[in-house]
């Protein structure tokens, strides 16, 4: 009967669903079907021919999890991966990393990049990316074609360097991308993102901000990143980062910022009043020494805190496993406190509480009856991974994106057995490697001295 039929049956290990009452559940059945979570019991109460499937995944000796949620990311920008490292974020931005892209950044490269960093996020284990940048329609399309789920934001900057379009221009850029991509793949949810307070004009903090507002979209921003920004703020509008975007309106439930560095004790107030969502990206912001968010001051005044990877330019990779080991770590020697940021609240920032920072809870973020089928299967059968005693330990400190077996994104089984099954990884790579060989020839990579 078709009621007993499923696309996919998971069984055996250890599933730790990430529900708000953070159950685990041992030797579970997972059932599947139209890219749907039908079920999740313990294979204890449910004989396991019970249901017929497509496909049966054995998990024995592996953890299951929600896949992770990368909340704040750049993926074209995997083409510029060890371009102009060891440099402080100021000089790396504007005298590599601007330039660089005015001259190379192009809707084939966008493409290319996307599609390598997708797939480095499938192996790994990221399910869901928020993304922001230049053509985003374009990661959109390369989203859709490797099966992943994304939030795709697109940017807006005034660069002196650019064609600015005026204010009324930008609104009509926005209103279209939101009308192209609102329900056009269910794996698609379109955002909107100004680059930062101190790169783009008044007008287009507030502009594309309402327009956000009017579609029920996402608005993210980066704020606070530096200790120059926020300095240059001040002098320029005699106020801080986060109290003028509450003067320009711009902070509401669906803000999300990232990086969030150097924030004062009124501003996490302001923050938290105005119900704004925050990305962490402790790699990035260790790398580029561009400072250290107070997180677990925001989470205990009720911020949502998710993860981030940031681009690949700057971290350089986007393992979320070891953003989460980062994650815990720094704050814990940056506090003296060994107890802060334990590895469930870190898994947390990579999961359900990555869901809410993006509004989409309802959907996915944990393993639950009716949301999204988001599923990674870690296999602990390693030595880096033996004795077990716990999970939620092993995987924050010990395990890494290679320890994932298999991902399952909307139903479809993207990668098992560590092998991608619907994307090309060596045409995929041999592509972004052309890219870098025509920016090396042109003369345009930094060399460390």
């Amino acid at each position: 009967m078709k009621d007993k039929q499923l696309d996919i049956l998971i069984t055996g290990g250890r599933l730790l669903t990430m529900s708000e009452d953070m159950d685990i559940i041992e030797d579970p059945v997972i059932g599947i079907r139209d890219g749907k979570i039908l079920f999740v019991k313990n294979g204890n109460d449910m004989p396991k021919a019970t249901y017929e499937a497509r496909e049966t995944l054995d998990a024995s000796d592996s953890v299951i999890l929600p896949g992770l949620i990368n909340t704040h990311t750049h993926v074209p920008m995997v083409c510029f991966r060890g371009l102009a490292d060891d440099l402080p974020l100021m000089k790396w931005l504007n005298d590599y990393i601007f330039p660089t892209e005015v001259r190379y950044v192009n809707r084939d490269m966008i493409y290319a990049g996307a599609r390598l960093a997708i797939a480095e996020m499938i192996l790994s284990g990221t399910t869901t990316f928020c993304d922001g940048y230049f053509y985003e329609s374009t990661v959109g399309h390369a989203a859709i074609d490797s099966g992943v789920r994304a939030v795709i934001a697109q940017g807006f900057i005034d660069l002196p360097s650019l064609e600015n379009p005026g204010i009324k221009k930008k609104t009509e850029i926005a209103e279209r991308y939101i009308e192209k991509w609102k329900n056009r793949s269910a794996l698609i949810t379109p955002s909107l993102v100004c680059h930062s307070p101190y790169t783009c004009l008044p007008e287009t903090l507030t502009g594309i901000k309402n327009i956000a507002r009017k579609h029920n979209v996402t608005y993210n921003i980066h704020l606070a990143e530096t200790k120059d920004e926020v300095e240059l703020i001040k002098k320029r509008d005699q106020m801080k980062p986060v109290e003028y975007l509450k003067k320009l309106d711009a902070l509401d439930g669906q803000t999300i910022a990232a990086h969030c560095n150097w924030l004062e004790e009124d501003e996490i107030d302001i923050l938290a009043a105005f119900d704004v969502k925050v990305s962490h990206n402790p790699e990035s912001n260790m790398k580029l020494a561009a400072g250290i968010a107070p997180v677990p001051k925001l989470i205990k005044r009720g911020v949502t805190v998710g993860l981030g990877t940031d681009g690949s330019a700057s971290n350089n990779d986007l393992d979320m496993f070891l953003e989460m080991s980062t994650a815990a770590k720094l704050h814990k020697v940056s506090e003296r406190d060994p107890t802060i940021m334990d590895a469930k609240t870190v898994l947390k920032m990579a999961t359900i509480d990555a869901a809410r920072a993006l509004g989409l809870e309802s959907q996915i973020g944990s393993v639950e009856a009716g949301k999204c089928a988001d599923i990674i299967i870690v296999d602990m059968k390693k030595p880096h991974l033996r004795p077990v005693y716990n999970c939620f330990s092993h995987l924050v400190y010990a395990a890494s994106g290679a320890d994932v077996s298999t991902t399952i994104i909307g139903g479809q089984v993207l990668m098992k057995d560590r092998k991608l099954l619907k994307m090309d990884i060596t045409f995929i790579m041999e592509e972004v490697r052309k890219i870098a060989q025509k920016i090396i020839a042109e003369g345009h990579s930094y060399k460390s001295k």
